[in-house]
């Protein structure tokens, strides 16, 4: 009777803790800029960009004037293989040492790889390094780890690959719920890349540490005004937690047709700029962010090919640039 009295509180209390939980967001009044760096932008993932060490990296954003950072949770920065309790232990002291917060871990998931090999658990396995990373994020002093949904494959139905990504953020978030973490899913991948669809897909999830970290550049580019933005960030409001700024440019591309000696015009490519020289409108983003009464961090990455070039120089000024034009929504 007693073993099955604690069986029935576990179930309890596990059952109370993965209902929808409140809107993370408060008075609007109360609306705070805080500054966080992604590590992503000093990491020599983009041609020309400068790749600096972790060590290298917390300085550089102490330096320039950050509140928080948010380390990539892979090489070559901060990957669950390199990282063992006493490297955990010193990193943890040296980004206190700095006066800095750890805003989160980017993880890096994708729940429909291998979908059309069904013999390879990649759900469970997925599941497992979101686990990991969760354990990370929990030893470095986090409470938050941002992950992706899923590409969208071809020729395989959608409904599959969307239960797939439904799976494996319920897995997932089952697992970072063993060390406090809570999963921020970035409108990034292509399934539930669109609001709608992400509401529909966290709602389903219906677990209270999966929420959102909502960005505004992938409704841009999925087509979306800035009022029909507007309106997703108020729909997204109980569940944003995170965010992440970066503004880009489109370039035009066309190609040449010898049969009509002429050019026929293909997908702009996307470039990154400094904040507020982009067509991203940040002006409404954030101050309806404010209006929500968001909570949470403001982000900055350059994790594109970026104008000017991926000089440590020019990466450092374009950080500052974006640094100068959030502060002023504080007054």
């Amino acid at each position: 009777m007693r073993h099955f009295l604690m069986s029935f509180l576990v179930v309890l209390v596990f059952t109370v803790s993965t209902s929808a939980q409140k809107s993370p967001t408060g008075n609007p009044k109360n609306f705070k800029v805080k500054t966080c760096l992604h590590s992503v932008s000093y990491a020599g993932v983009w041609t020309g960009q400068a790749r600096l060490s972790v060590d290298d990296f917390l300085i550089k954003a102490k330096d320039l004037g950050f509140d928080g950072v948010m380390l990539v949770a892979k090489r070559p920065h901060v990957s669950p293989l390199d990282y063992d309790a006493q490297a955990r232990k010193k990193l943890r002291q040296r980004i206190e040492e700095l006066g800095l917060d750890l805003v989160c871990l980017a993880g890096y998931t994708d729940f429909t790889a291998g979908v059309d090999k069904s013999g390879i658990p990649n759900v469970e396995i997925q599941a497992l390094y979101v686990g990991e990373v969760a354990r990370l994020a929990r030893d470095l002093g986090t409470n938050m780890v941002r992950i992706f949904t899923g590409y969208e494959r071809p020729g395989v139905p959608f409904n599959k690959q969307y239960e797939l990504v439904c799976e494996g953020l319920k897995l997932a978030g089952k697992e970072a719920a063993k060390y406090g973490i809570t999963l921020a899913v970035q409108n990034h991948h292509d399934i539930a890349i669109h609001h709608d669809m992400m509401y529909w897909l966290l709602k389903e999830v219906n677990l209270s540490n999966v929420m959102a970290a909502f960005d505004a550049w992938s409704p841009t580019l999925e087509g979306l005004n800035s009022e029909q933005i507007r309106e997703a960030i108020w729909k997204m409001k109980p569940y944003i937690v995170h965010t992440t700024v970066a503004d880009y440019v489109r370039l035009p591309r066309y190609h040449y047709d010898s049969t009509l000696t002429n050019y026929l015009s293909d997908m702009p490519v996307i470039r990154a700029v400094p904040v507020g020289r982009g067509f991203i409108d940040y002006e409404m983003f954030i101050s309806t962010l404010r209006d929500i009464g968001y909570q949470g961090y403001i982000a900055y990455e350059m994790c594109e090919v970026l104008d000017g070039g991926g000089s440590v120089d020019n990466l450092d000024h374009t950080a500052k640039a974006f640094l100068d034009y959030v502060k002023r929504f504080e007054e």
